[in-house]
C-alpha cells in the first residue's frame, strides 16, 4: 500500500534520528566497520556481533530525497500487483541493463503478473553509494552497483577486487555461482544489503589519452582515475601511477580537461560512456575482474512472501545466465567499434603487470580472514 506524506515525514525523522546516533560517515575510501577485534574470532563469532550498519547523511538530504520519492517508494501495491523499483547508473544499451530487463520480465512470468519491476537508468536516482543508502532505508527496492562500490559496505566483497585473483572466465565463474560467491552475496544482508546474484562485469584495463601503457614503467606520474574502492587504489599506486577516485559521471570532463591522464574499465563502459572518443590508447592488461551485483534492500526482502522470495531468486538466476551472453556479444561488438574509432589496442605481458601488483595481495591477506578467503578462491 502506498504510504501517506505523514507517514513517509514521520519515517523521515525517525531516520534522521537514527542517524543521529551512529557514527559519521567514514573517509571516502573506507571499507567498512573496523575489523581489528572481529580478526581475533572466528567467522560465526563475527557475524553474530554486526549491527546492520548505515552510512550517515544529513537529515535534510534524506528528507528531500524521501520526498522527491514519495510517489515511488521500494515498491507499490497497485491494484494487488506489486511494482518494484529497480534503480542503477549505467545506459540502456548496456549489456548489464539488459540483465536486467530479463529479471523484470522473469519475475513478471514467474508470478504470472503479481509481481513487475519498474527500472531507473541512467542514475536518475543517484549514485551507486546513494542509491544503496537508499536501500538501507528503505526508500527504493532494488539496485545494480559494482562489488566495488559494495566493499564500502559489506567488507566481504573487498576480495574480488584482488588483482588478477582469477585464473580464467570459467574461475570466475565457479566461483561466483558457487559456495564463496553465495556467502559473500549473503554477507551484505548484515548492513541491509541483500545480494541477489553477480553479473558479469568482464576485466578492468588501463586506457589513456596521451601515451600508451605497454608496461607498469609507462604509468609512472600519470593520474589514473579508479573507483572510489581502497583496493584500486592501491592497485594502481602499487603500479607506479596516482590513482583518483571520482565519480564515473564526472570523468568524461575529467579526461577532456587533463584533470586526468586516464581510467580503467572495460570494453562496454568504454564504449558506452564514450571516453574512447578522448581516450585512444586501451592496454588490455585485465588486472582485475570486479563483477556487478543486483542487491535488493533487506527492509524490502523482509516485505515478501516466502513464495515472492522464490520468484526473486529464481528470476535473478535466470538474469545472470542471460547477462553473460549478452555481455560476451557485447564486448565483441565494442573491439571491433573501437578498433574503427582509431583506438590504438594493446595486449601487454600480463605478468609484468602481475607483480608490480602482488604487493597488494600480500597486505591484503594480513587479515586471516580475507586471507582464508583469497585461499579459498585461489584453490576452487
Amino acid at each position: 500500500m502506498r504510504r501517506t506524506t505523514h507517514q513517509w515525514l514521520k519515517n523521515a525523522k525517525n531516520t534522521a534520528t537514527l542517524l543521529d546516533v551512529l557514527p559519521h560517515e567514514p573517509s571516502p575510501l573506507s571499507l567498512g566497520p573496523p575489523q581489528a577485534a572481529a580478526q581475533q574470532k572466528g567467522p560465526g563469532e563475527r557475524r553474530k556481533q554486526r549491527a546492520p550498519r548505515l552510512h550517515h547523511f544529513s537529515f535534510p538530504l534524506v528528507l528531500l530525497t524521501i520526498i522527491c520519492l514519495l510517489p515511488l517508494s521500494g515498491c507499490n501495491d497497485l491494484g494487488g500487483k506489486k511494482v518494484v523499483y529497480l534503480a542503477h547508473t549505467l545506459p540502456t544499451v548496456h549489456p548489464v541493463h539488459k540483465g536486467m530487463e530479463v529479471f523484470a520480465k522473469s519475475l513478471r512470468t514467474r508470478s504470472k503478473g503479481k509481481m513487475d519491476v519498474k527500472i531507473f537508468p541512467d542514475g536518475q536516482l543517484g549514485s551507486e553509494r546513494e542509491v544503496l543508502e537508499l536501500l538501507q532505508i528503505g526508500s527504493i527496492a532494488m539496485t545494480k552497483v559494482s562489488a566495488a562500490t559494495m566493499a564500502n559496505f559489506a567488507p566481504e566483497y573487498r576480495v574480488l577486487g584482488v588483482p588478477y585473483l582469477f585464473r580464467s572466465k570459467d574461475h570466475m565463474f565457479k566461483v561466483l555461482e558457487g559456495s564463496t560467491g553465495k556467502g559473500i552475496l549473503e554477507a551484505g544482508s548484515d548492513y541491509l544489503l541483500k545480494g541477489l546474484c553477480f553479473y558479469d562485469a568482464g576485466s578492468r584495463s588501463f586506457y589513456t589519452v596521451k601515451k600508451p601503457v605497454k608496461t607498469p614503467d609507462d604509468l609512472e606520474g600519470m593520474k589514473i582515475r579508479v573507483m572510489n574502492h581502497q583496493m584500486s587504489v592501491d592497485m594502481v599506486n602499487e603500479m607506479g601511477a596516482s590513482a583518483t577516485p571520482m565519480a564515473y559521471g564526472e570523468l568524461y570532463s575529467a579526461l577532456e580537461q587533463g584533470v586526468v591522464d586516464g581510467a580503467e574499465n572495460n570494453p562496454p563502459s568504454f564504449v558506452t560512456s564514450g571516453h574512447f572518443e578522448i581516450a585512444k590508447y586501451y592496454t588490455l592488461d585485465e588486472h582485475s575482474s570486479v563483477p556487478d551485483v543486483l542487491v535488493m534492500g533487506t527492509e524490502y526482502w523482509k516485505t515478501l512472501n516466502a513464495q515472492e522470495q522464490k520468484w526473486v531468486m529464481k528470476a535473478a538466476f535466470e538474469s545472470a545466465q542471460a547477462q553473460k551472453v549478452f555481455w560476451a556479444e557485447n564486448v565483441e561488438e565494442c573491439m571491433t567499434k573501437l578498433a574503427a574509432a582509431g583506438v590504438e589496442i594493446y595486449k601487454p605481458e600480463k605478468s609484468l603487470f602481475a607483480e608490480s601488483s602482488k604487493g597488494v595481495l600480500a597486505e591484503f591477506s594480513e587479515d586471516p580472514i580475507m586471507k582464508k578467503l583469497v585461499e579459498a578462491i585461489q584453490g576452487q
